[in-house]
Parts: C-alpha cells; sequence; structure tokens
C-alpha cells in the first residue's frame, strides 16, 4: 500500500532524513521508533507532503505521489497528530469539515456513524473546548476517518494521555484498522505500544534508518 525508497529530507545542507526506504502492506502497522530529533515526525510530514522530500520516492498502491493531486492524496493520507487540534465549534462541524474541502457533504447520520464508531455516541452538538483530552483524540480519529483514508500516520497519538486514556485509544484505533483494512504508520517513544500494535518496525537515529523488518523480531531482539 505504501512504499518510500531512498527518502531525504536536507535543509541548509543538514539532512533531517536520509536515504530512509521501507514498505508497508494493507491492513498492516509499521510503528517508527527513535529517540528525540531521530526524525520521525519529519518522516510522517514526507509522506503526506506537508513537506517535500530533497530525493527519494513515495508509492501509495504503487503510483508515485507526486502524480496524485496534493488534496486527494491528503484525503487518501490522513494524519492525527500527538494533540487534537479542532476547530473552535461543535463536534459535528469538526467532523464534516473534511469532506467539506473536497467538495462533499457528510450527512448527519454518517456523523453518528463516525462517534458510534469512536465511543461517543450523542457528541455531535458538543462543543469541543468542553472534550477531555481522550474524547478530543477520539474526534481527531473520527476526523480523519471521515475523509475514508487508506493510510493513516498517527504522530504520537496517544503520549498527552493518561494510561487508562493510552489503552482505551489503542483498543479503538486496533478495532478500526482491521474493520477498514488500514494502513498505519505510528511514530511512537512507546517501545511496549510498538509490542502490541505494531506488525513492522523502523528504526531512526539521527535522520537514518537503523533497522526495519518485523516486529516481533525487531522489538523482542
Amino acid at each position: 500500500m505504501l512504499r518510500a525508497t531512498g527518502l531525504t529530507r536536507t535543509v541548509g545542507g543538514a539532512a533531517l532524513l536520509a536515504q530512509v526506504s521501507f514498505h508497508v502492506a494493507r491492513a498492516e502497522v509499521l510503528a517508527v521508533l527513535g529517540p528525540s530529533g531521530a526524525g520521525k515526525s519529519t518522516l510522517l510530514r514526507l509522506l503526506n507532503r506537508l513537506d517535500e522530500p530533497t530525493a527519494g520516492t513515495v508509492e501509495l498502491a504503487g503510483q508515485d505521489y507526486h502524480t496524485i493531486p496534493l488534496r486527494e492524496l491528503r484525503r487518501r493520507v490522513g494524519m492525527v497528530m500527538q494533540r487534537a487540534y479542532l476547530f473552535p465549534g461543535s463536534v459535528s462541524q469538526n467532523i464534516a469539515f473534511g469532506p467539506a474541502q473536497h467538495g462533499s457533504t457528510l450527512l448527519q447520520p454518517e456523523i453518528d456513524a463516525l462517534l458510534e464508531q469512536v465511543g461517543l455516541r450523542d457528541y455531535n452538538e458538543r462543543l469541543v473546548h468542553t472534550l477531555s483530552g481522550g474524547e478530543a483524540q477520539r474526534i481527531a480519529i473520527a476526523r480523519a476517518l471521515a475523509n475514508q483514508p487508506e493510510v493513516l500516520l498517527l504522530d504520537e497519538p496517544t503520549s498527552a494521555l493518561d494510561e487508562v486514556s493510552k489503552l482505551a485509544i489503542e483498543e479503538l484505533l486496533e478495532s478500526i484498522i482491521h474493520q477498514r483494512h488500514l494502513t498505519c504508520i505510528w511514530v511512537t517513544h512507546d517501545w511496549q505500544q510498538a509490542i502490541r500494535m505494531a506488525d513492522k518496525a523502523l528504526f531512526l537515529e539521527a535522520g537514518r534508518q537503523t533497522q526495519f523488518g518485523s516486529a516481533k523480531e525487531l522489538l523482542h531482539a
């Protein structure tokens, strides 16, 4: 579903990421691990062209992603950040935002179904500033899912949550991955989380790839 080959980004002569290559199939989860400053978030930003690579290629379902219109690419490759950056207003307005950018109107039953899927039934008219951290992250996930992505980029989506909320979000994402056959690239500092969630693992250090392979083999080594 997603393949990166020699992915590189250089800014001001400094390599933020250098020659990173991996592949991940449909419905697989790739955990991206490494110390702070290793290039994990840079990698995610390159995968949906929030930043542009200096060199290398990314293929989405066998197609060079530079040939995909940017708006379509970001619909197909969604992102959930470390903190839920929701827009002021209601939960429904947030969920409907993405499809509206692509000329689609999300009907109320569709919003209800998404809220049901993330365990927040009847939250339609709740204002986002009243949500807890765990609730806000669930809404951020629902908002990403509203675009019907094929790939979901997760930038430490549970690191700002308490342990109970973290495990609940993991359970939610695991269910959604299986139901929708989503491919996920999951950046995490949490080794145990990677063991629980990932099929493959990619290790970065100082912008360079050190290991890539089966999560079971690498994380239990």
